[in-house]
């Protein structure tokens, strides 16, 4: 008699369901606050199209009127508000294991949960990744002089990251420097701020964990940020709340899938991913769809419409 395959213990639906819940569960930057999903993104990112317009009103410009217009019959001047347009793409990565990745697992008193686990976990990075490529194509383009902070060609101690140095970098944003809220930085980055007693940890309610902080911020770590390994020069870079707009798009039954090569006596697990990661302020500028990480990561494609301090992100580039 054959023996528990995939396609029995896994219900696409509810895999799905969870593996959602568990990336969301597990991601820093959605933890931090950094990548914030509200209903308008999220409708959109389920409905039609490779692209998500989201149109908003400019602040309103100008001085107001002087030597008496308005008052006693002298007439004021009409101004128009205007308006512009942000736009994100969506996303799409897929992969595909056999049952030799996970035989051990099904072996476990729970074989969907470790699953699961796996690929949430998997997703989570994958995620990150597209994010770091937006990022790496908005400060190599649109905002590589309004919101870039490069201390790294100074001499000495004056290249290495410090407490006033990281303020000089939120201070880009003005008087919008306070809403600053989280720094994402390299392994290597944090390390070096550790060993000097500069981060502080705040334990979580249940006390279960402790959330490590730097200057007030809450810390995200991951290696995957930019490293110019020749010459020792780390981004790192600084977020407020709902800086990224972030949404899962809903794949249906054609998230999770699975197969089976009799004749090869294989189980293969196919899992698909659609979301939203997009730098709020900054427009998705091209008619690319579903763009690899190599087209995220080029300025060109790339085009500010927000105010500069409207747009929550700095980088900090430094040495350790």
């Amino acid at each position: 008699m054959a023996g528990t395959r995939l396609a029995d213990v896994i219900v696409p639906e509810v895999f799905n369901d969870y593996v959602l819940e568990k990336s969301a569960e597990t991601s820093a930057l959605v933890q931090s606050g950094v990548i914030a999903t509200d209903p308008e993104i999220q409708a959109a990112a389920n409905g039609g199209g490779e692209f998500v317009n989201m149109p908003f009103f400019n602040d309103l410009e100008g001085d107001a009127e002087e030597g008496g217009k308005g008052f006693d019959g002298a007439s004021l001047t009409p101004a128009k508000i205007t308006s512009e347009k942000d736009m994100a793409v969506k996303i799409f990565r897929a992969k595909a294991w056999d049952a030799s990745d996970f035989a051990g697992l099904l072996s476990g008193a729970d074989p969907v949960g470790a699953i699961a686990d796996r690929v949430a976990a998997f997703y989570v990075r994958v995620k990150q990744k597209a994010l770091i490529a937006s990022l790496n194509g908005v400060f190599a383009g649109p905002l590589s002089s309004s919101h870039v902070l490069d201390i790294s060609g100074n001499t000495g101690a004056a290249a290495v990251i410090d407490g006033a140095s990281t303020i000089d970098a939120g201070a880009l944003l003005g008087d919008a420097a306070g809403g600053l809220t989280a720094i994402a930085m390299h392994g290597l980055t944090y390390a070096k701020l550790q060993k000097e007693k500069l981060i502080e940890y705040i334990p979580t309610p249940n006390e279960a964990v402790s959330i490590p902080t730097y200057l007030g911020k809450m810390v995200v770590v991951d290696d995957g940020l930019p490293v110019d390994t020749a010459n020792g020069v780390y981004t790192t870079y600084l977020f407020g709340n709902g800086a990224i707009g972030g949404a899962d798009i809903n794949l249906g039954d054609k998230a999770v899938e699975t197969d089976r090569d009799t004749l090869g006596g294989v189980d293969v697990l196919a899992t698909r991913a659609g979301f939203i990661m997009h730098p709020r302020g900054v427009k998705w500028a091209t008619t690319i769809s579903n763009p690899t990480s190599a087209q995220l990561a080029d300025g060109k494609n790339w085009r500010r419409v927000y105010e500069p301090k409207n747009i929550r992100i700095v980088a900090f580039k430094h040495k350790i």
